[in-house]
């Protein structure tokens, strides 16, 4: 019976081990949120339309305070040189918050990729749609595409 009894204790927690990671793993994966953004030229006036065009898109996930952002984009009149994040009221152009800059294909059209650490105000102000990515080109220094990070 000693023997019987201690495997019926083992598979007992095992099976426990192996449920108890599956939570663990789904909580895991209920933790992360998830954004997207389209990405278009920023409000423009007729003297700009020669040197700001383009598209794209991206998704971003959170998981805990670690933002991880992913996209492509195309159509720009010259070369992207630099993509960051910026902080304002969706439609409202911002200042871009130091240390949240994103790398970037140096090309008209390419890719925008990053992981972040955020601050809690950050995460804050991305969950209530205050966050956007910014890609500046040559031609466009002050911004050629924008999008808001929105779930």
């Amino acid at each position: 019976m000693g023997k019987k009894f201690q495997w019926a204790n083992l598979a007992f927690i095992l099976a426990a081990a192996v449920l108890l990671t599956g939570i663990a793993g789904a909580q895991d994966s209920a933790k992360k949120e998830t954004f997207k953004a389209r990405l278009s030229p920023v409000p423009i006036d007729l003297s700009m339309m020669a040197t700001v065009a383009g598209s794209g898109s991206l998704t971003a996930t959170l998981s805990g305070k670690q933002l991880t952002l992913q996209g492509t984009f195309a159509g720009l009149r010259s070369a992207a040189t630099t993509a960051q994040i910026h902080r304002a009221p969706k439609g409202i152009p911002g200042p871009a918050i130091a240390g949240l800059d994103l790398a970037v294909t140096k090309a008209d059209k390419g890719e925008v990729s990053g992981t972040l650490e955020l601050t809690p105000d950050q995460v804050a102000d991305l969950k209530a749609g205050r966050l956007y990515v910014q890609i500046q080109s040559e031609r466009a220094p002050d911004g050629n595409l924008w999008g808001w990070l929105l779930q």
